[in-house]
């Protein structure tokens, strides 16, 4: 089923503008019939953030914004999902056009600006497919024009703590003006203070609800010195590493088009991404797992991602590419991978590589 969605998509949804595409995806997989996804390799599993996911592979946030098809994300094989950027109030984003395709780059440069319904109609929708199970994470952040950014991290904590298996602070997105200087420290330290301080409160009516922090690849690392130091201390549960990259690396071939403001992601991020999870690994020195995102479009580029210390990943832009279907693949890899080296988990090989990393030269920009 997954393969012919592929086939008949995917040459379709080029003809239209990315962000119609988009919008025409997220109805297709509503109308996908319910289906039970096939049961994965129990060698798959993870255990992180006291949680247990079926498989390390996530749909990315960015891509179910307003938790419309969740549940037709963990059917097609998805071992989490995350919605979001969510916003206190309803949010139309910045001007359209802000989705461009790097065709023979296998990249994206969006510039969004966290549109979504506002978090009263995302509630609605998350609160009524609770009882399905399945781990469906939040990705929360501020209106654009809010006098205090901070609160409304806090308000979003207190309101999605019911019904969300995690939250991930978004402060490094690049399309909402100021909003990465949350990740200096002591605004940072200030921010995730008062998020843990709300998570505590409301964790007697609604449970456990990790916090993830996710950030930018563009931090330097005296700047990601400061983040996980501060992140140890205030004891979040992991950290996604990472966002959009605002830097051009000189290989793109679609020169005109990667002139356009926004976020780049997909394949041209790989190197600077997997970079970043490994610098921040070795930094973490195990207090919490790390979501490897950014550019993984294969097996290969999975694994690699988690030999530099990713316990799970994220996809998103290389599904506009390959499809669907690269979720199978994926898991199929490494699967083989591990019955070929004869490990029993992917545990076993997290951060593998990740001092070799981080001695390699740094990746052009």
């Amino acid at each position: 089923m997954i393969r012919a969605f592929d086939a008949f998509s995917l040459p379709l949804l080029r003809w239209f503008d990315p962000e119609d595409a988009h919008r025409l995806a997220v109805q297709g997989l509503k109308l996908l019939p319910p289906a039970r996804p096939r049961p994965d390799d129990q060698k798959l599993a993870v255990r992180a953030f006291g949680l247990n996911f079926p498989n390390p592979v996530g749909m990315a946030a960015g891509f179910d914004k307003n938790a419309e098809v969740s549940d037709a994300l963990l059917r097609l094989g998805f071992g989490f999902v995350e919605v979001g950027t969510v916003t206190p109030k309803p949010q139309a984003g910045n001007p359209r056009p802000r989705i461009f395709r790097l065709e023979r780059d296998e990249a994206i440069i969006n510039r969004l600006g966290f549109n979504n319904d506002g978090a009263e109609a995302v509630l609605r929708r998350l609160a009524g497919r609770a009882h399905q199970g399945g781990i469906v994470g939040v990705n929360v952040g501020a209106n654009k024009d809010s006098p205090d950014r901070t609160a409304d991290y806090v308000k979003l904590i207190e309101t999605f703590a019911p019904v969300a298996s995690y939250f991930t602070v978004n402060v490094s997105s690049p399309n909402t003006p100021g909003l990465r200087n949350l990740q200096q420290a002591e605004a940072l330290d200030d921010l995730l203070a008062r998020v843990i301080d709300a998570r505590e409160r409301v964790r007697q009516n609604a449970g456990d609800s990790p916090v993830l922090l996710k950030i930018a690849p563009d931090l330097s690392l005296n700047e990601l010195d400061d983040v996980v130091q501060i992140a140890r201390s205030r004891r979040v549960d992991g950290m996604i590493v990472t966002n959009t990259t605002l830097s051009r690396p000189p290989t793109l071939r679609e020169q005109t088009r990667a002139r356009e403001s926004g976020g780049l992601s997909g394949r041209p991020l790989f190197r600077l991404s997997t970079r970043m999870v490994a610098e921040t690994y070795v930094r973490a020195e195990g207090a919490f797992p790390l979501v490897g995102v950014g550019g993984i479009d294969s097996g290969g580029a999975a694994l690699t991602k988690i030999r530099a210390g990713a316990s799970l990943i994220q996809l998103y832009s290389a599904l506009i590419y390959k499809g669907l279907g690269l979720v199978e693949d994926i898991k199929n890899d490494l699967a083989s991978t591990l019955l070929r080296t004869g490990r029993d988990q992917l545990s076993e090989i997290v951060g593998a590589d990740a001092a070799a990393i981080t001695a390699e030269d740094w990746p052009a920009s």
